[in-house]
């Protein structure tokens, strides 16, 4: 079986990736958690995304557009108040965001093949990079979950980035 493929996101993904993260938001909210619920992700952020070369579309191996992620290079400023400390400090990583996996394709495993082929590639292609990071809301036990799985080190917390009064758990996985 293939793996997934990752394709660079254009504009004219855009309502396509808006559609995603607001199924994302709308599943966190069926699990109760208040992750995505206010106005991140914003649109102006997906262009923002997609405008830099960071936006990609999850295509499964049938060719299904399956999900959307951000891969953001450094320095990522919304973790300059990280409460914790990093594996290591360099300027030399890769940020994951906005990971989402559209309803209709949940619980095929989808989410892991995602990060599983995001974290090959960095390491078999992007040798300039030290680490790759990523966060999730203190609620969201299923993304929590993943990271874990995927080999991440929890290092810090976030407090009131994204949303006020919101902590997010923020991890690091070296990539040498």
């Amino acid at each position: 079986m293939k793996n997934m493929q990752l394709r660079q996101a254009t504009m004219a993904d855009f309502d396509q990736i808006m559609t995603i993260l607001k199924d994302g938001a709308n599943q966190l909210a069926e699990r109760g958690v208040e992750q995505w619920q206010g106005d991140y992700p914003s649109p102006d952020q997906i262009k923002e995304d997609i405008e830099n070369g960071w936006a990609y579309l999850a295509v499964s191996q049938d060719g299904e557009t399956v999900g959307a992620i951000a891969i953001v290079p450094s320095p990522d400023h919304s973790y300059d108040k990280l409460d914790g400390k990093w594996l290591l400090d360099t300027e030399n990583y890769l940020v994951i965001h906005r990971v989402a996996i559209h309803s209709n394709h949940a619980g095929k495993g989808y989410a892991t093949k995602l990060l599983t082929e995001v974290i090959n590639y960095i390491k078999e292609h992007r040798s300039d990079i030290d680490s790759i990071r990523i966060d999730t809301h203190e609620d969201n036990k299923a993304m929590q979950h993943l990271i874990d799985k995927m080999g991440f080190t929890r290092v810090g917390t976030l407090h009131g980035v994204y949303r006020p009064d919101e902590t997010s758990y923020v991890y690091e996985l070296k990539t040498k």
